[in-house]
């Protein structure tokens, strides 16, 4: 019997008794039968030798008191083929009855061995029929995730591809309004913090259920000097009533925490301290602290808030509640990310968000923004908010399983590259392709309600499972029963599992090192023009620049499999020679310190520094 996966499978019941008749019943296509009698001449030899079935041996003795016992057995072999030729075969014998009882051979006899021969055919044609069609099952998996392999395959090939086109998006985004998927935002901050910084600042960070309030003390010489931090839930009523009432609310929890965090300072004392305000919401902002609401997201629905100015709302909320504070920066979290390590670094030339969401940010050159002709900055430069989590190209590996997410997310068709590389999506990529898994194997059942919900396999679940290394996998399999409901999973499937996450996170973490390598291919940080072009200016010596990335979220800084992935594709994209110069540093908490040093850098200067002629 040939099946699919190119496996032969045999099967032979034979009769023995000795020293008068021998019978063979075989099947090579159960359950059609042939019989045939063989002379007990030819078995002669056997009275003192170890019982035989066909050729294989069996541990069996042969008695010589038993010679008139009918001994049924059967014998199992699989032969596969690979290219028309045996590279594998198995065998098994099976004794599935002997009489025990003597009996005079004769018709009573006969008919007995060859109705015990034919019910043996028909058990082992059952047992052979359930090996193959599992096999074929086992295989039909097997393919389908190689084949989920290759469809996400980044080789470093694909790679320089997708770095083109982010340079090239980049580029069109600067150009013109709508003129990219990359939205390529200004945010007018055109002075980062350089480590000379001093003085006491306070931050806000208002971006979802929860909000923070800090303080910082800062000594030059990138220093910071004290660190106080408090968060504090949002009322579930406030995210849906009026603007007033929800700032009155945030200005109210800041004067509590300068109360009682201020060293014994009176309000008095506090007067005219700077604030760097972080709102991680859709905002359309129109100078280095000003910007107006584009949408609310996260529950959030404070209806007479759309189309205002956030600041204005914050610094009138401030002002009734007698703070005389003043908000010096709104900024979002990959610029925050971008000046912390700017403070600490100054070749920090551009930032990455990698966890929940994603984005990244870097400093541009002033007159390289088309779209704003006439923009005038001191510094010459102006840093870029690239929200580029809505990137996409055709060079981007999708699969199957990213159409479907796709398709029944929230927004279909945006946020491409997020819901390739983020930690929102890797867990629900990696349940989606074990769906799958169960539904060709057909193993385990039904699928289960808790396998079937979307985003049920957090990213931290999938990344513990990929990072198991017990020899049975048992946090694989307790991450299984316990989160998907699916229970008794063989060690094989194990293995298949985290070979899943593993793809997954390979995909994100080196397509998220091509983003970055875009980022430094448009300001000429790459070496692509030659390792000229990474040179610092005026050195005769032609010494690369050094370059500096920081890279902020938990995806990052807590996933170890990903972040080396990320590392290693950077190197290999950019080659030996660039790689050397490029440092990718992790940094924390610059939607919090990132805002209140942005607040420090602009604090002294009394006019904008930023001007659209």
């Amino acid at each position: 019997m040939v099946n699919k996966e190119g496996e032969r499978n045999e099967i032979k019941a034979s009769i023995y008794s000795f020293p008068k008749t021998f019978l063979s019943v075989q099947t090579p296509t159960p359950p059609l039968f042939s019989l045939s009698t063989i002379s007990s001449n030819t078995l002669s030899a056997l009275h003192h030798r170890p019982f035989f079935a066909g050729k294989h041996a069996s541990p069996a003795i042969i008695r010589r008191q038993s010679f008139t016992t009918p001994i049924v057995t059967v014998h199992i072999s699989t032969k596969r083929f690979k290219n028309g030729k045996i590279w594998q075969r198995r065998r098994k014998l099976v004794n599935y009855s002997v009489i025990e009882q003597y009996v005079k051979m004769g018709k009573l006899g006969l008919g007995l061995a060859v109705g015990c021969a034919v019910a043996s055919c028909a058990i082992a044609a059952v047992m052979v029929g359930r090996r193959v069609r599992s096999r074929r099952r086992w295989w039909r998996v097997v393919r389908a995730i190689d084949e989920f392999e290759e469809a996400a395959s980044t080789p470093v090939g694909r790679l320089k591809q997708v770095v083109d086109a982010m340079a090239v998006e980049m580029h069109a985004g600067l150009a013109s309004e709508g003129g990219s998927k990359l939205k390529m935002l200004l945010t007018f901050v055109d002075n980062l913090p350089d480590g000379s910084e001093s003085g006491i600042y306070y931050a806000l960070h208002v971006g979802g259920t929860n909000f923070r309030i800090l303080r910082i003390q800062l000594g030059g010489q990138r220093s910071i000097l004290g660190h106080d931090v408090e968060r504090k839930p949002i009322p579930q009523h406030l995210m849906t009533r009026t603007s007033e009432e929800f700032f009155d609310f945030v200005a109210l929890s800041l004067k509590e925490f300068v109360e009682r965090k201020g060293d014994n300072l009176q309000l008095s004392q506090v007067r005219g301290k700077d604030l760097g305000f972080t709102f991680s919401f859709p905002v359309k902002q129109t100078s280095v602290s000003s910007g107006t609401l584009i949408k609310w997201t996260k529950g959030f629905a404070i209806e007479d808030m759309v189309e205002k100015d956030v600041v204005e709302c914050l610094q009138k909320a401030l002002s009734r509640r007698g703070l005389d504070m003043n908000v010096a920066a709104l900024v979002n979290d990959s610029v925050g990310t971008l000046a912390v390590g700017h403070f600490y670094d100054k070749d920090t030339v551009a930032a990455v968000v990698i966890g929940t969401g994603t984005n990244a940010c870097y400093l541009e050159r002033a007159d390289a923004v088309i779209k704003c002709q006439g923009l005038l900055t001191t510094s010459g430069g102006m840093v870029i908010n690239m929200e580029w989590g809505n990137f996409w190209s055709s060079h981007l590996p999708r699969t199957s399983y990213d159409i479907d997410l796709d398709a029944e997310s929230q927004n279909p068709n945006e946020q491409g590259f997020e819901k390739m590389i983020s930690g929102m999506y890797l867990g629900d990529i990696v349940r989606r392709v074990i769906c799958k898994m169960l539904l060709l194997s057909d193993t385990f059942g039904p699928i289960s309600s808790k396998l079937a919900t979307r985003f049920v396999l957090s990213t931290p679940l999938m990344a513990a499972m990929h990072e198991d290394d017990s020899l049975d996998l048992r946090e694989v399999a307790k991450i299984l029963e316990e989160t998907l409901d699916i229970h008794d999973v063989p060690l094989k499937v194990r293995k298949l599992v985290v070979k899943v996450c593993d793809v997954v996170t390979r995909r994100a973490a080196r397509l998220a090192a091509a983003g970055i390598v875009g980022i430094l291919k448009k300001i000429g940080r790459d070496g692509t023009g030659g390792i000229t072009s990474g040179r610092t200016k005026g050195v005769k010596s032609g010494k690369m620049r050094r370059t500096v990335v920081a890279v902020e979220g938990g995806l990052y800084t807590s996933y170890t499999i990903f972040r080396e992935y990320l590392s290693e594709a950077v190197a290999e994209i950019l080659g030996d020679e660039i790689a050397p110069y490029v440092i990718l540093k992790v940094m924390e908490d610059g939607s919090g310190i990132g805002a209140a040093l942005l607040a420090a850098s602009n604090s002294a200067r009394s006019v904008d520094t930023v001007q659209v002629l």
